[in-house]
């Protein structure tokens, strides 16, 4: 009797050390049919126009005492060719691991930057869309920070959250891969440059607000100091019948950190975005916006202006089809395309249908 009670209750001590310790498997495979036009018109299957295709791990352990600890890897990749989203690195979307308790939460390794956690998760920034097309670092370069250091602050107002990040080398953990890879730290960023960040959220019923910032102290591979920021926003308010966001970007010209122009004008991207559920299972979104000082020579008619139209049917909780058309306007010195390259002036435009489940 005495072996047999000795034996369950080891084997409740086994169960309750697993019940507090778990691995999640997850991802996201997105692919769709597009075909997008610049000088000429080109159809193809290709990845990620509604969501990054990807697959990652995340866990926790309770440690006792209020204390957890958890992490996250994440890989994207390619549903069109089944290759690596970055051929650089494998956990390319998140690599960190950190402690949560009483104190908020921190985290060590690569993950979002407060800029790119609301381009990616707020935003929802994907290839049709301004922040990724005109290359904002929140979208592109800066969405994700290497050797970084994040601190979640503890709730004390209901809705509010906040962090704080520091990136100790954001290039000194690989150099390959181009901006549109989603990192900090590619080799045209510099390779020993420090970053800090700040973000700020705030939910209270239907009303919705927030702000990322992010500095630089030396962008560019190249002799001196070229220092940038960043400040991402947005407000919004969900009447139910539509949910509206307006969002405002702002940050150092490219022209001005290479020295094209001296004093150029910062890029700026003023936005805004309705959703319409129009049945429980279907919703359109809109946005218009208007991205201004978009090419790197500074000059003042570079601005673009975006016309964006989503429609979004959910077939089940995991699986959802979707249609978009995206049309670009260039400014007189703007040639920002979808397709092959365009003359200064004129239009781009993009129109895909496809496919997103999540496991």
């Amino acid at each position: 009797m005495k072996k047999t009670l000795l034996a369950l209750a080891a084997i409740a001590a086994s169960s309750a050390a697993f019940a507090q310790s778990s691995v999640t498997l997850y991802g996201v495979v997105d692919a769709s049919v597009e075909s997008v036009k610049g000088a000429h018109t080109l159809t193809r299957v290709t990845s990620d126009n509604l969501s990054t295709s990807r697959i990652g791990f995340k866990g926790t352990e309770d440690i006792g005492g209020g204390l957890k600890a958890n992490f996250a890897l994440e890989s994207a990749l390619k549903v069109d060719t089944g290759a690596q989203g970055n051929t650089a690195r494998f956990f390319d979307r998140q690599a960190w691991v950190g402690l949560t308790g009483g104190f908020g939460e921190v985290r060590l390794g690569r993950q979002d930057s407060p800029i790119g956690d609301i381009a990616r998760n707020v935003l929802v920034a994907q290839t049709y869309d301004d922040l990724k097309a005109v290359s904002t670092r929140a979208g592109v370069a800066y969405t994700r920070a290497d050797n970084a250091i994040t601190y979640i602050l503890p709730t004390v107002v209901p809705g509010l959250t906040a962090s704080l990040q520091y990136s100790t080398a954001v290039g000194s953990s690989a150099t390959g891969g181009a901006a549109g890879a989603e990192n900090i730290g590619d080799a045209a960023y510099g390779a020993n440059s420090k970053a800090y960040g700040l973000g700020v959220k705030y939910v209270a019923g239907p009303v919705f607000a927030g702000v990322g910032y992010q500095y630089n102290t030396d962008e560019l591979v190249t002799a001196g100091k070229q220092k940038s920021n960043a400040t991402l926003g947005y407000a919004g308010y969900d009447f139910g019948v539509a949910k509206v966001t307006a969002y405002f970007d702002g940050e150092t010209s490219a022209s001005h950190l290479t020295g094209l122009v001296a004093g150029a004008r910062r890029m700026q991207v003023y936005g805004a975005k309705v959703a319409v559920p129009v049945a429980p299972q279907f919703t359109v979104i809109a946005s218009g916006s208007v991205a201004r000082n978009v090419a790197t020579s500074g000059n003042s008619a570079s601005d673009v202006q975006f016309l964006t139209v989503r429609a979004l049917y959910d077939l089940s909780k995991r699986t959802t089809v979707y249609a978009m058309f995206t049309n670009v306007n260039n400014d007189t010195a703007s040639t920002l395309t979808f397709g092959d390259a365009v003359a200064a002036g004129k239009t781009s435009r993009g129109l895909a249908a496809g496919i997103k489940h999540t496991f």
